[in-house]
């Protein structure tokens, strides 16, 4: 990528775009030199993350299964959509869809999740939103905090590319640990992991481990 060429980013989002602020913020203030959004898709076409990508002149995209006859129409338009964007990376930043296999083929390694939670703990399947905050405190961790990985064809189990602990404190509830995750991890670590893809300094190996050179 040459210097002049910016990293073309695709996000995707389900709800109200704090991570997706918080990317936008990093490249408004200089942090984030080589990316730039290329476009915002959510799955809720009245989702305020919209309104975010629309506030920053970038295109914003309501694609909703609810319009489609089978899901598999859906997941067609929903590929259809991202490529038009022709994007570099593709950004799952608090979406709640199960991306369809066809998508993660279509970019191996170049499609990226962050998840609330040290992963491998409270992941996969049934753990999103809330849910993952309070099976946290179910368990009586110490620590949590959030996970930025690579998205492959099973379900947070993509290789992990950075990750920021949180401790977890008497008092909290699943709100009160939610909201401390969002801010001390995942609005911080999710515009650095686009950063350094961004910069050429990401790296997978055979064994599926990420490296990030200095």
């Amino acid at each position: 990528m040459s210097e002049a060429k910016k990293l073309r980013v695709a996000v995707l989002v389900s709800g109200g775009g704090t991570n997706l602020q918080a990317i936008l913020d990093a490249v408004d203030k200089g942090r984030i030199k080589k990316a730039e959004i290329v476009g915002v898709i959510s799955n809720n076409p009245g989702a305020y993350a919209l309104k975010r990508a629309e506030a920053h002149g970038i295109i914003a995209i309501g694609l909703t299964p609810k319009k489609f006859g089978t899901r598999d129409e859906f997941n067609e338009a929903l590929k259809k959509m991202v490529d038009s964007l022709t994007p570099d990376l593709v950004v799952l930043a608090g979406c709640l869809l199960q991306i369809p296999p066809t998508l993660v083929r279509a970019y191996p390694n170049r499609i990226i999740n962050i998840h609330p939670a040290l992963i491998p703990s409270f992941c996969g399947q049934g753990f999103y939103g809330l849910r993952v905050h309070e099976a946290a405190l179910a368990r009586g961790v110490k620590l949590t905090g959030a996970t930025v990985h690579f998205v492959n064809e099973d379900l947070d189990a993509g290789p992990i590319i950075i990750q920021k602990a949180v401790e977890v404190k008497e008092d909290d509830t699943p709100e009160t640990l939610q909201e401390r995750v969002m801010r001390e991890a995942e609005w911080k670590i999710l515009p650095e992991a686009i950063r350094l893809i961004s910069e050429g300094r990401v790296s997978v190996d055979e064994k599926g481990h990420v490296h990030i050179a200095e």
